[in-house]
């Protein structure tokens, strides 16, 4: 099954993946980061595609 993955070095803690998918994503200390690795009700897709610095992706 894939896993979210956020690059740090690209992220800019815009706060998009967080809230389109809060339970997988929470933006701390500047950097989103994954908490979860069920996308459950999510569209991970959609959440990649909606990062503008591109800093997601699925493993």
């Amino acid at each position: 099954m894939p896993k979210a993955k956020v690059n740090e070095e690209l992220c800019i803690g815009c706060g998009t993946c967080e809230s389109l998918c809060p339970t997988v994503f929470k933006v701390e200390d500047g950097k989103s980061h994954v908490i979860s690795d069920d996308c459950g009700d999510c569209d991970c897709q959609s959440v990649i595609d909606s990062c503008p610095v591109s800093a997601i992706s699925m493993e």
